[in-house]
């Protein structure tokens, strides 16, 4: 089960290359798509939000192990897509976490963590 991620979200489009960003979405999710039926990633998700009071217009969840990520991250489909997403999005961020059993696992050595730090009231 994947225990790792990658945490992928993005803000409004760059004005004049909103047709370029529907390319390079739908790139992303063929890309993915490609990805889980080959086995190199455990699963994908995407979402687009509705109008917020924040930037952030939609995101995409990469799951799989930590062998996984690591070779995604190095994938240089992968990294094309990236750039030219960032040259068709505002605030494109990409940010590696944890999920399923990585939570777990991560809350193990925060709770490790605080039972150092002198508690106060």
């Amino acid at each position: 089960m994947a225990d790792r991620m990658l945490f992928i979200t993005w803000g409004p489009a760059v004005v004049g290359r909103e047709e370029h960003g529907l390319e390079v979405f739908n790139e992303a999710v063929g890309m993915y798509g490609r990805m889980q039926q080959d086995g190199r990633i455990e699963k994908f998700e995407v979402a687009l939000l509705g109008v917020n009071g924040g930037r952030t217009r939609g995101y995409m969840s990469i799951q799989g192990s930590a062998e996984q990520i690591a070779t995604l991250r190095e994938d240089e489909e992968y990294m094309r897509n990236i750039a030219d997403a960032s040259l068709v999005v505002q605030d494109i961020s990409v940010c590696e976490g944890y999920c399923n059993e990585g939570v777990a696992r991560m809350l193990g050595i925060y709770q490790d963590a605080v039972g150092k730090v002198p508690q106060t009231a």
